[in-house]
């Protein structure tokens, strides 16, 4: 009886889908399989066929009996879907009821699909023959949309690149693992900022990368393959690994060897530099590449790598391959972490700190693009949606723009300075509007083997070693090899949007070093909450291609990755900026010796100073919204 109503309650739904479309997420998993069975015709583990034979496994899901081409919803994963859940379950039943196909593919090398597993999934050739595939069959309008966040996103980059005829539209959402080099970015898919390795993919690979994987044997009958699917989904069950312990052990590039595991992608891209050019062999998109494809972004304020993606969001409007998509590309970004634009809503907590009402209809902006581009309704998406929809976090309101940053954005400069000593919370290091004079410096040793730990921020997908989001950062301030530089409270409010630059003079006594900076707002009762952070490897000051060693005495300019965000101090609030040699475990640590670092056990340890006199100053530039 429950089944029936619920049947029945989907039936009702899909009848009246045009004029007020079903909210979707409030069934349960279940539910939406029931209607699955019901409302649609399902193809499942059909193996389609590559340009150099091997098969990739794809179900396939259409309107029960629908008469006509159908437009088609594509979703490419890594990950298992023989049983569909969370987001793929429920795309799949949106997009049945609102009259697409949908199609989810296993890439190359994951579970029921043949071949050889690399990050990515072959997007230029693997990518451009699935959409050829999905554009030949008989129920197919030729019109292909591409969907999904994380690595379901990130593949859809590379494959913008192509072309392809019927890749009529795109939404990439988190996918800044598909960024090679943009701009002044060069991150090789977040396995650096500013050339110092992030840890989450060590996490991620041990979990996906499975070179001794099992697969089922070639020459099997489709209805054969289908039938294993029922009860078997060939995942690997590897032994659970406490990461939080496991992320400290030396050499990194044991890390996973250490666990016995194969060597694999990880022994590979650990011994990579960033300018390797085996960084530009793969899948990541790059920007001397072309784009003809319209999209929708969706990215977050703490994400892995919210720069690369706005940065990539402009290059493509400024690059594409032709006007209609130069001037189709939409972003909207959520003060959340990664992949969760289904959770907006009234009372948000990021972290540990509520951001107010967020509330976003992700569901109903993704049909309407579709509606457009892939049903050729051209009054779904209003034609003055604003290409730029951003939450201002503080203010805590959705706000728009036609370009990013905001025509509004001014350029602030406050310089760092102290008097006695800008070490830890307790010192009286200071940001100033007004350039310094003399010749100020504030020096701290670093210690590798006792980093300063990672407290929230952008991160994600890292075995639980980092929680991201906002969160007070007093813990570390409270330290001495950490400097603090606070402005006096405000007196109106400040509205940062944009990227953000940290400018710093600084000089070691060690041949190579980290410096991190965080930009931190400071509420009256003192906490002190994470906006962003960044981090840059001292040997590439000069350039990604340049490894260049620091002599003691001698005073360089860091010009560090630039930190992206959307934030309004309120009065009484001050402004922040902490500066030390390490973030971990959310980046590797410097081990100081001026070596490769990744085969390094020991470490040594760092005088490291950072100036802000006249002749060396150090600043952060706002980018701030009158």
């Amino acid at each position: 009886m429950l089944k029936s109503l619920i049947l029945a309650g989907f039936a009702l739904a899909a009848a009246g889908a045009a004029a007020n479309a079903e909210d979707f997420s409030k069934y349960s998993e279940d539910a939406l399989r029931a209607m699955l069975a019901a409302e649609a015709d399902v193809e499942k583990k059909v193996l389609v066929p590559m340009r150099d034979g091997v098969g990739l496994s794809t179900d396939i899901y259409r309107p029960k009996g629908a008469e006509g081409p159908l437009p088609t919803v594509f979703w490419r994963t890594p990950y298992n879907y023989n049983e569909l859940s969370g987001g793929r379950l429920r795309f799949a039943a949106e997009s049945v009821n609102r009259g697409y196909a949908f199609v989810v593919q296993n890439e190359r090398g994951r579970y029921f699909s043949e071949g050889e597993f690399e990050i990515l999934g072959y997007p230029r050739t693997d990518g451009y023959d699935a959409l050829d595939w999905i554009e030949d069959q008989d129920w197919s309008n030729g019109k292909v949309g591409t969907l999904g966040c994380s690595s379901s996103a990130e593949w859809q980059l590379a494959l913008a690149a192509q072309d392809h005829p019927a890749h009529a539209a795109m939404i990439p959402m988190a996918s800044g693992a598909g960024i090679g080099r943009v701009g002044e970015f060069q991150e090789q898919g977040n396995w650096y900022t500013g050339g110092v390795p992030r840890s989450l993919f060590f996490v991620w690979l041990y979990n996906v990368d499975n070179p001794l994987r099992a697969q089922l044997p070639s020459g099997l009958d489709p209805a054969t393959r289908a039938r294993i699917g029922e009860y078997n989904d060939l995942a690997a069950s590897k032994p659970e690994v406490d990461w939080k312990s496991r992320i400290s052990h030396l050499p990194v590039s044991d890390m996973l060897s250490g666990l016995g595991e194969p060597p694999a992608t990880f022994d590979a891209f650990i011994q990579r530099k960033p300018d390797d050019q085996g960084w530009f062999e793969g899948g990541l998109y790059h920007d001397n590449e072309g784009w003809g494809v319209p999209a929708l972004w969706f990215n977050s304020w703490y994400d892995v790598s919210i720069g690369p993606n706005m940065a990539l969001f402009n290059h493509v409007r400024e690059n594409a391959s032709d006007a209609e998509a130069r001037d189709n590309q939409y972003a909207v970004i959520a003060p959340t972490p990664h992949c969760q634009f289904f959770d907006l809503g009234p009372d948000t907590v990021v972290g540990a700190r509520n951001v107010g009402d967020t509330s976003f209809d992700t569901t109903e902006e993704i049909f309407a693009w579709f509606g457009k581009w892939l049903k050729g309704d051209k009054a779904a998406f209003a034609a003055d949606t604003p290409h730029v929809r951003y939450y201002t976090m503080g203010l805590n309101e959705w706000q728009s723009a036609e370009v990013w940053p905001p025509q509004e954005a001014e350029p602030v400069r406050l310089y760092l300075q102290s008097d006695e000593g800008a070490n830890s919370l307790y010192g009286d290091g200071t940001l100033m509007r007004e350039a310094p004079a003399g010749n100020g410096s504030d020096s701290f040793i670093y210690d590798p083997m006792i980093p300063v730990l990672t407290i929230g921020g952008g991160d994600c997908c890292n075995g639980g070693i980092v929680t991201p989001g906002a969160f007070d950062q007093r813990p570390v301030e409270a330290r001495e090899d950490v400097l603090v530089y606070t402005s006096e409270p405000l007196t109106e409010p400040m509205q940062v949007t944009g990227f953000v630059d940290a400018v710093l003079a600084v000089s070691s006594d060690a041949p190579d070093t980290d410096f991190a900076v965080k930009l931190v707002d400071v509420a009256p009762d003192g906490t002190a909450w994470i906006i962003d952070d960044t981090i840059m490897r001292a040997r590439y000051r000069e350039g990604y291609d340049t490894e260049v060693m620091m002599q003691d005495g001698e005073i360089y300019t860091l010009d560090l990755t630039p930190m992206t965000t959307s934030v309004e101090f309120q009065p009484g609030h001050r402004i922040r900026v902490e500066v030390t040699s390490s973030n971990f475990p959310k980046f590797v640590r410097n081990l100081n010796t001026g070596g490769d670092n990744y085969n390094e056990s020991e470490g040594a340890r760092a005088a490291n100073t950072v100036h802000h006199g006249a002749e060396h100053a150090s600043w952060i530039e706002l980018p701030v919204v009158q």
